[in-house]
């Protein structure tokens, strides 16, 4: 791992007083600068997007209606304090603990938390967190989308309380200042410094190193070819490593919010690499990374010009009628789109088949991301969006962030700033932090129309480029590939939107979360899988009757996307020419990077 100068100071425990000098010389360009930037971002600060306050004021109020029941629950908090302090008293110092939170928790996982001192901090912390989260938990007369509000805020505050995030309560970061005389600090200061320089005034915490890998080079290897491109996508054919291909080509349709890469992150990961290597002619679409310039691009456009554009190339390139189709994360609610559509206008035959990765279909119960899209925030979206013509990436990032925010956000606060290290290399990292952007008239359609109307699920609810969609008419064979511990597509939901269509379908529930469960090569031999053909029941009941297996999901993919067509033909070799050369995969659109989550300025690596 290539370090910083600020990590090398340390490590040699030398060089503080150039250190000293750095950190002097960035906090007088950032002051110098604070003006133009720290008007913006206080006015930003100062606005309750999300109804915040008006739904902790309802929180107070509920609270206050039965002081009885606060009185006994205030009670009953300070009488486990106590307990917890007597049993910390009369324990023996030496002895070293080890907790059960140890097997659950991840941020008290170091051995200098079962030490006396600092494990008495951890269970007075844990105690809190838990008495907190308990007593708005305990409400139940708040309406739901309060209720979901304050549970989801009041956990991103007792997790910003953790003493893990506090230099003086953290013992590993103790030992590190103690270890480097207080270099650890200085470093983790440097680090700050340049986050908000980046960020221009916002905090925009690095998480890898944005110079650690290359797109072609290190992560996106696949061998491939861009074999068309309008100004949304760029279509990629990747060459065939068989010598036979199932006739049946494949089309990965993946979310807009983020990059394509996701499915070929190295050659020991990537779902596109192991699918041609099974026989599939894969192409991708690799969605453009959007400007101004494409402020006026609908959700119709993304269907046009996308899947629709994608499928009439195959179409040729393949000399084939139909295709087997993959759509993940929002890429598979365009695909269920795609698919109403081509049955309203009679082309249902295009499409052999369609796999669903962790697709949201049916918007009833959003989980998580519910906080943020309700009609106020999606109004006050729109009023952000519209001087733009899109939506930052940053925002896009840090909305997420907080979905996981001990894993996302403050274990790189610990990192970065309290023990001064640099991020490690983490491929995975590195293309989460290639952020993206969203149009303005297609992000503010898809909220609206997706997430607070739910029009999807409804016969004709929508009416996508001329046509309307009813996904009950669709027989198309389906597979959903859910995962159980997604925070983003929550599987329960992802079931009920499985039931929506009108043909077969095999539905799938893996382990892990939204990119691991699916990121789950056979080799890897991780977690294992549920399947049950039978979705009459409620989800619950589908997972107690499904049938578990060891491994990974794709063995089960393989078998079924070859039990809906299995007639092979010569593998589709891409070959160059001088009437239409060809750009080498991943190709330009995927190379576009933000050169910061704040400035606005592309960047093409």
């Amino acid at each position: 791992m290539k370090k910083g100068p600020a990590q090398k100071a340390i490590d040699e425990n030398s060089n503080l007083e150039d250190l000293w000098q750095e950190i002097f010389q960035k906090t007088i360009d950032l002051s110098q600068s604070y003006y133009t930037y720290g008007i913006k971002t206080a006015e930003k600060q100062m606005t309750d997007d999300y109804g915040i306050h008006k739904a902790f004021t309802s929180l107070s109020e509920q609270l206050l209606s039965d002081p009885e029941k606060l009185s006994n629950s205030t009670t009953q908090f300070w009488e486990e304090q106590l307990n917890l302090w007597e049993k910390w008293i009369n324990s023996d110092p030496t002895v070293v603990k080890k907790p059960d939170i140890e097997k659950v928790d991840s941020r008290f996982r170091s051995k200098l938390w079962d030490t006396w001192l600092f494990d008495y901090v951890r269970n007075a912390y844990l105690l809190t967190a838990e008495h907190l989260q308990k007593t708005v938990n305990d409400i139940d007369s708040l309406d739901e989308r309060t209720a979901r509000k304050v549970k989801f805020f009041t956990k991103q505050y007792v997790d910003a309380m953790s003493p893990t995030n506090f230099a003086a309560l953290n013992p590993d970061v103790l030992k590190a200042t103690v270890d480097s005389n207080g270099g650890n600090l200085l470093s983790g200061l440097n680090n700050l410094l340049d986050d908000l320089k980046k960020g221009k005034g916002e905090l925009a915490i690095k998480m890898v190193d944005p110079n650690a890998f290359e797109l072609g080079k290190d992560v996106a290897t696949t061998d491939g070819k861009v074999v068309y491109q309008n100004e949304l996508m760029q279509l990629i054919q990747y060459q065939p490593t068989t010598k036979s291909v199932l006739e049946t080509p494949l089309l990965i349709i993946p979310p807009w919010i983020n990059k394509y890469y996701i499915l070929d992150l190295t050659p020991r990961n990537s779902f596109i690499k192991w699918a041609i290597d099974q026989g599939h002619t894969v192409f991708v679409i690799s969605w453009v990374n959007p400007d101004a310039r494409h402020a006026h691009k609908t959700f119709d456009d993304y269907l046009v010009e996308g899947p629709l554009a994608a499928l009439d190339v195959i179409d040729k390139r393949c000399k084939t009628n139909t295709t087997n189709l993959v759509g993940y994360c929002l890429g598979g609610t365009l695909t269920a789109v795609l698919l109403g559509w081509l049955k309203s206008n009679k082309q249902e035959k295009r499409v052999n088949s369609t796999t669903f990765f962790t697709s949201m279909i049916d918007f009833n119960e959003p989980g998580e991301l519910g906080v943020f899209v309700d009609p106020e925030g999606v109004d006050a979206l729109e009023k952000r969006m519209a001087s733009k013509g899109y939506l930052e990436a940053s925002e896009m990032a840090s909305t997420f962030n907080m979905l996981r925010s001990n894993d996302l956000i403050w274990s790189f606060v610990v990192n970065n700033y309290l023990l001064g290290k640099d991020p490690v290399p983490f491929d995975l990292l590195f293309w989460n932090s290639d952020a993206t952007r969203m149009p303005a008239k297609m992000h503010s359609y898809y909220l609206r129309n997706m997430y607070i109307h739910n029009k999807l699920r409804e016969p004709k609810g929508l009416t996508i480029a001329g046509r309307s969609i009813d996904l009950s008419t669709v027989t198309t064979p389906c597979y959903f590939i859910s995962a159980k511990d997604d925070h983003i597509a929550p599987w329960k939901s992802t079931f009920a939107g499985a039931k929506l269509f009108g043909g077969k379908v095999r539905f799938v529930l893996g382990g892990s979360g939204h990119i691991a469960g699916i990121v789950n090569p056979p080799v890897a031999n991780k977690y294992c899988f549920w399947a049950n053909d039978e979705l009459t029941h409620e989800a619950e009941s589908w997972l107690q009757n499904a049938d578990r297996f060891d491994g990974s999901w794709w063995s089960d993919w393989s078998v079924w996307i070859s039990s809906q067509g299995s007639r092979t033909v010569n593998a589709r070799k891409i070959r160059n020419n001088r009437t239409n050369p060809f750009e080498d995969a991943p190709g330009s659109y995927a190379k576009l990077r933000l050169d910061s989550p704040q400035d606005g300025q592309l960047k093409s690596l």
